[in-house]
C-alpha cells in the first residue's frame, strides 16, 4: 500500500526544491521526483485509496483505475522530459509552479470526488499562469492576465455546477452526469473551456506561444488532456461532443495554415489534435474511447516534441516568425534539431510507423465504425491540414525557404543545449517506439483493443492523404510562405473588445461620474465635520435669522468654538431647575385631588 499519493509527491517535491541550496543537487531532485513519481504509480493496483472526511462528505484522493492510469503514466513520463528539456534553467520559480501544475493535474486524474477534484482544478490554473509571466514580456504579463481571467471564470462555472449537483442528490461522488440537469451543463461548460472548444479556445493560442521557452512545454500537456480525461469519464456518448470536436478538429487546422508565428501555428495544432479525442469521447464506444486515451498519450508525446523543437530555434536565434527564419539555411547549423522536430512532426501528421497513426486511425476507425461518414470526412480533411501546416510549411520555412533577398544569416545560430536535445531526444524515441510497436501502447488502454492500425487499406488511405498534400504543397509553396506578419483575429477579439470598453467606461464616464460625485459631497462632509466641532453654530443660525441679522453658516463656522461663550450663570440653571419642579408639584396635587 503506497502512503503518499503521486499528485503530493509532485507538490512536496515543488516546495523542496527552493530550499536545496546547492545547484547540482536542485536538478538532481527535480529529476528525481518524477521517478518516485512513476515507481508509485507501478505499485497502484486498482481500487479506492487515501481517503478521508471533510463536512460530512468523504474526499477521495486516490480512485485507481485503466483510465486514470494511463493519463497519470503519460503526465508522469512528460514531467520527466519536460523537467530535462529544462534543467538549465537558473529560475528555481519556473521548476516550482512546473511541477506545482503536474501535481495538481494528478490530483485531478485521481480525484474520486468533486470537491477534490474542484480543489486541484484550481491549482492547475493558478500554478500554470506563472509559467507564462515567468516570461517577464508586457505581451506574456497581459496573455498571462487573460489566461487567469478566463480559467478563474471557468472554474467559477463548475463551482456552480458542483453546488447544484451536490444540492440536488448529496452526493460529491465524480461519475457520469445526466446532462439533462442544469448541474451537468454547468459542469460540462467548465470543462470544455479548459478542453480550449471553440469559441471558448482563443486562450490557448493566446497565452501558449508567450510561455517561457520551457514552460510551454509543460503546458502544451497538462490542461487540455486532464480535460479530455474528465470528459471521458463523466460524458462519455455525449453526442453533442462529437460535433464539437469534428469542428475543433477542422478549425485549429484551418487558422494554423494561415498562421506564421511557430509557436501560435503550433498551439492551434493543440485546439485540431484536442477535437479528436473530444470527438471520440462524444463517439463514445470501447473503440472510441480506447482512441482517445491513445490519441492523447500520443498527442503529448509528440506536441511536446515540436514545442521543444521550435522552443530551440527561439532560444537559439531569437526569432519566432517563420518570415524572420526562411531562407537563413537553418538546417545546416541546427540539423540534430531538425531531425527530431521531424519524429513529431511526422507524427501529428498519421505518418505510418510514427504513434500518431495509431491513434488517429483508431479515432476515425471508431466513427466509420459508428456511421458517421461526415464525420469521418472532417477528421480525414483535418489530417490533411496537420500535414501541411506541421509537417511541410512549418519545417520548410523554419530551417528551409526561398531567399526573397532581404534575408541576413543568422551567425549565432546552433543547436540546444545537451539537455534540451535530450529531452527532444527521448520524446521523438517514444514517439517511434509507440509507433512501431503499438501493443506497449495498447496494453495502457481502459479496454480491450481490437483494432489493427497496420492493415493495407489504413496505410495506402493515409499515405493518398500525405503524397496529395506534399504535392499540393509543392506547387503552391510559394503562396503558403509569402505574406506579411499579422495577427490572425480569433474569438479573443470579443472579449478583448468587450474588455477595452469596459476599462474605457471605468476610465471615463464611471470615473467623471465618481469625480461629480466626491465633489458635490465633499464641501458638505467637510461642513459636517466643522459643526462637529461647533455644535451651537445651527442654533445661532436659527437666531440670527429670527432676528433679522444676516449671516451664514460659513461666517458662524469660521469663529473658533470657545465652550466659556456659551456657559450660562450656576443661578439660572438653578432657578429653571426650582420653577419646574414647582409647576409638577401644582399638577401632581391638582391631579391627586
Amino acid at each position: 500500500m503506497i502512503n503518499l499519493p503521486p499528485a503530493f509527491i509532485y507538490i512536496i517535491g515543488a516546495l523542496l526544491i527552493p530550499l536545496v541550496r546547492v545547484r547540482r543537487l536542485q536538478q538532481a531532485i527535480a529529476l528525481l521526483i518524477p521517478i518516485l513519481a512513476m515507481i508509485t504509480l507501478w505499485q497502484m493496483p486498482q481500487g479506492v485509496y487515501w481517503q478521508m472526511r471533510f463536512l460530512d462528505y468523504d474526499l477521495i484522493l486516490g480512485r485507481v483505475d485503466k483510465l486514470s492510469l494511463l493519463f497519470a503514466y503519460i503526465f508522469v513520463i512528460i514531467s520527466f522530459i519536460g523537467m530535462l528539456y529544462a534543467i538549465h534553467i537558473k529560475e528555481m520559480g519556473q521548476h516550482v509552479a512546473a511541477y506545482l501544475y503536474v501535481g495538481s493535474t494528478l490530483g485531478v486524474v485521481f480525484a474520486g470526488d468533486l470537491f477534490s477534484l474542484f480543489f486541484f482544478w484550481e491549482i492547475m490554473a493558478a500554478a500554470s499562469v506563472f509559467l507564462i509571466w515567468y516570461n517577464k514580456t508586457e505581451a506574456s504579463l497581459k496573455a498571462g492576465f487573460r489566461y487567469a481571467l478566463v480559467h478563474l471564470f471557468g472554474g467559477a462555472i463548475l463551482l456552480g455546477g458542483i453546488v447544484m449537483q451536490v444540492s440536488n442528490t448529496g452526493s460529491i461522488l465524480f461519475n457520469p452526469f445526466d446532462l439533462s440537469t442544469l448541474a451537468a451543463k454547468f459542469i460540462l461548460f467548465g470543462f470544455l473551456i479548459n478542453a480550449a472548444v471553440p469559441p471558448l479556445h482563443a486562450w490557448l493560442p493566446d497565452a501558449y506561444p508567450e510561455g517561457t521557452i520551457t514552460g510551454s512545454v509543460f503546458m502544451t500537456a497538462f490542461t487540455t488532456k486532464s480535460a479530455v480525461y474528465v470528459l471521458a469519464r463523466s460524458f462519455a456518448g455525449t453526442e453533442i461532443l462529437i460535433w464539437l470536436g469534428a469542428i475543433m478538429a477542422l478549425y485549429g487546422v484551418i487558422y494554423a495554415v494561415i498562421e506564421k508565428d511557430i509557436r501560435r501555428l503550433l498551439s492551434y495544432h493543440i485546439v485540431s489534435q484536442v477535437g479528436y479525442m473530444v470527438c471520440a469521447v462524444g463517439i463514445g464506444t470501447e473503440m472510441a474511447l480506447n482512441g482517445a486515451g491513445a490519441h492523447a498519450f500520443c498527442h503529448i508525446l509528440y506536441k511536446a516534441v515540436l514545442f521543444m523543437g521550435m522552443g530551440a530555434v527561439i532560444q537559439m536565434t531569437g526569432r519566432r516568425n517563420i518570415l524572420d527564419l526562411k531562407g537563413r539555411h537553418l538546417y545546416k547549423k541546427m540539423p540534430l534539431t531538425l531531425g527530431l522536430y521531424m519524429v513529431g512532426a511526422f507524427s501529428i501528421s498519421a505518418v505510418p510507423l510514427f504513434n500518431g497513426f495509431v491513434s488517429k486511425t483508431m479515432i476515425v476507425a471508431a466513427a466509420g465504425s459508428s456511421h458517421l461518414p461526415i464525420i469521418e470526412i472532417m477528421l480525414h480533411l483535418a489530417s490533411v491540414g496537420t500535414f501541411l501546416s506541421v509537417g511541410l510549411k512549418l519545417p520548410w520555412g523554419v530551417w528551409f525557404g526561398k531567399p526573397d533577398g532581404s534575408e541576413d544569416e543568422i551567425a549565432e545560430a546552433k543547436e540546444p543545449p545537451l539537455n534540451m536535445q535530450l529531452g527532444m531526444g527521448i520524446g521523438a524515441l517514444l514517439c517511434i517506439i509507440t509507433g512501431i510497436f503499438p501493443e506497449t501502447l495498447y496494453k495502457l488502454l481502459p479496454y480491450k483493443v481490437e483494432f489493427h492500425p497496420y492493415t493495407p487499406n489504413h496505410i495506402v488511405a493515409s499515405l493518398q492523404l500525405l503524397v496529395l498534400t506534399l504535392a499540393g504543397f509543392w506547387i503552391y509553396r510559394d503562396k503558403l510562405m509569402a505574406g506579411e506578419k499579422s495577427i490572425s483575429l480569433d474569438t479573443d477579439w470579443f472579449y478583448r473588445v468587450f474588455g477595452r470598453a469596459v476599462l474605457n467606461f471605468c476610465l471615463y464616464p464611471l470615473n467623471r461620474f465618481r469625480d461629480l460625485v466626491q465633489s458635490a459631497f465633499v464641501s458638505r462632509t467637510r461642513t459636517i465635520a466643522s459643526l462637529s466641532k461647533h455644535p451651537y453654530a445651527l442654533l445661532e443660525l436659527f437666531w440670527y435669522t429670527l432676528s433679522g441679522e444676516r449671516k451664514t453658516m460659513a461666517e458662524l463656522l469660521q469663529r473658533p468654538y470657545d465652550e466659556k461663550d456659551y456657559r450660562l450663570p450656576v443661578g439660572i440653571g438653578v432657578c429653571a431647575s426650582l420653577i419646574f419642579l414647582f409647576i409638577y408639584a401644582l399638577v401632581y396635587m391638582r391631579v391627586a385631588s
